[in-house]
């Protein structure tokens, strides 16, 4: 008797690891791949590719947010959040809001490859928390708000420090009173599968890391999963 076809089907793409929404998410409602609004710090081409973790094959039409924090440490929302200061805080909700502003957030659809593209800056880093970014992807009925249906996944994507090395000494990233911790000091990276979860990052310039960045991941989903990180009701509770 054949076996094989028995088998379980094994997955052709990874799972990425799920990682907690932080205190500064926020739900602006701002389709836009072009996210920087003018903020200083260097060029970061961003290009991540969802796919569904069962099949390997591309998710399209998914809402993919991304937000993440300035050269200085700090998120439009709450800008006077003192990045140097270490908040006892991870909850979604947890730090009040300081202002309307909405610098570095911003979401696209998924082409018919899986494929989102942003154009940012690189994330300076806060106290206790080493670079990261944030995304959250949303299963919809099409590239549109009303046909959404669930939000299958929430992670944090974190850099290279050879990279972030070379960015932290440039002249809006420089100045700061702590020094930024380690992706191992990171308890985030350390506990929820951060080097999982870390982008290829390359230079655009041939010479000079000042032209930016490029950076890119596959993100294993599955599209049937409910996250509990990010819950329908916190898009309408934190919308704008």
């Amino acid at each position: 008797m054949d076996y094989t076809s028995a088998a379980p089907r094994e997955p052709v793409c990874l799972l990425s690891p799920e990682q907690i929404a932080g205190p500064y998410f926020r739900n602006p409602k701002l389709i836009r791949r072009n996210i920087s609004e003018g903020q200083d710090g260097l060029p970061l081409v961003l290009r991540l590719v969802i796919v569904d973790a069962m099949t390997g094959e591309p998710v399209s039409g998914a809402l993919v947010d991304i937000w993440h924090c300035n050269a200085r440490g700090t998120y439009s929302g709450w800008s006077k959040v003192n990045p140097d200061q270490e908040v006892d805080a991870d909850a979604i909700g947890s730090i009040p809001r300081t202002d309307d502003d909405t610098y570095l957030r911003g979401g696209q659809f998924s082409d018919n490859n899986g494929v989102v593209r942003f154009t940012t800056i690189y994330p300076g880093f806060y106290a206790g928390r080493a670079l990261h970014l944030h995304v959250a992807v949303r299963i919809t009925g099409g590239n549109n708000y009303l046909e959404e249906r669930h939000v299958a996944w929430v992670g944090q994507l974190y850099f290279p420090e050879v990279a972030s090395r070379s960015v932290l000494n440039a002249k809006a990233y420089r100045g700061r009173t702590l020094a930024p911790p380690t992706n191992a000091q990171d308890e985030y990276y350390a506990n929820m599968g951060g080097e999982a979860s870390t982008l290829m990052v390359h230079s655009i310039g041939r010479d000079s890391y000042e032209d930016g960045f490029f950076g890119h991941l596959t993100i294993g989903i599955d599209t049937f999963a409910v996250s509990t990180q990010i819950r329908p009701e916190d898009f309408d509770k934190y919308t704008v």
